[in-house]
């Protein structure tokens, strides 16, 4: 599964899961360009992608994708570096919990923000560029949350629901430019954000496992790499649970 010869844009790029796709896309032959808020974990993160592969080519980003005319400018930056996108990851997001009796209005908008309208903007952004080239993969990271639901977290699993909407009617308005639209929704993975949960709550989640493990970045990225790839031609509106085995 190859994928010189493509670009590839991917959000939230600067660690966690979007730096290992980043990398693995990277290492599959991709061009990258990597976009996040952090100039520093970007460097970071293209240093990574210049050492998976000899020649790779990693062009960070530093954009707020929170704002359409930021992701606007770098979707057109990435045009001119490169010429194309063949691929685009919306993988930026933040988790905060909240019960729903003590919901706040400035971290329902800023959740809706980062997570579900930063993948509205990176959508609207690629796909006319890909319909000029009759054809591109977008991939939309989720997480199990948007399919269970969990309590205390009723915020971030509606955005998280949100993707999932957004992968099946984007996958039916632009499949007819070979477009497709596919989504992932990992389980707990090791992270920096998931090494701040609780120990019994990391224990119980890892015991719901079939697999009895947390998940690695690594398990995430190479379904993102095959989803992006001409391996998954005939693939779209789908979701993807990465979770070991939690939701079956």
């Amino acid at each position: 599964m190859t994928l010189s010869g493509k670009v590839a844009l991917i959000t939230g790029a600067s660690r966690g899961i979007g730096r290992s796709i980043a990398v693995e896309l990277a290492r599959r032959g991709a061009d990258v360009a990597i976009i996040g808020r952090d100039g520093s974990a970007l460097d970071g993160t293209a240093g990574l992608c210049a050492g998976a592969r000899a020649g790779a080519t990693a062009h960070p980003i530093v954009a707020d994708v929170t704002d359409r005319a930021a992701v606007d400018a770098a979707v057109n930056e990435v045009l001119e570096r490169f010429g194309r996108v063949d691929a685009a990851v919306a993988n930026a997001g933040q988790s905060v919990d909240s019960l729903l009796v003590r919901l706040k209005e400035d971290v329902l908008e800023r959740l809706l923000a980062s997570n579900l309208k930063s993948a509205f903007y990176l959508c609207t952004a690629v796909a006319k560029p890909m319909m000029k080239q009759r054809g591109g993969a977008i991939v939309l990271v989720s997480s199990i949350v948007g399919l269970t639901g969990n309590a205390g977290q009723s915020i971030y699993a509606a955005t998280k629901a949100g993707l999932l909407g957004l992968c099946k009617s984007a996958a039916k308005e632009l499949g007819s430019r070979n477009i497709r639209v596919n989504a992932v929704a990992p389980g707990l993975i090791e992270t920096a954000m998931t090494e701040k949960m609780p120990e019994t709550l990391r224990e119980m989640l890892v015991k719901q496992a079939a697999l009895g493990r947390a998940g690695r970045p690594e398990d995430v990225s190479g379904v993102v790499a095959f989803l992006c790839s001409d391996a998954s031609a005939y693939i779209t509106g789908q979701t993807i649970v990465v979770d070991g085995g939690v939701v079956m």
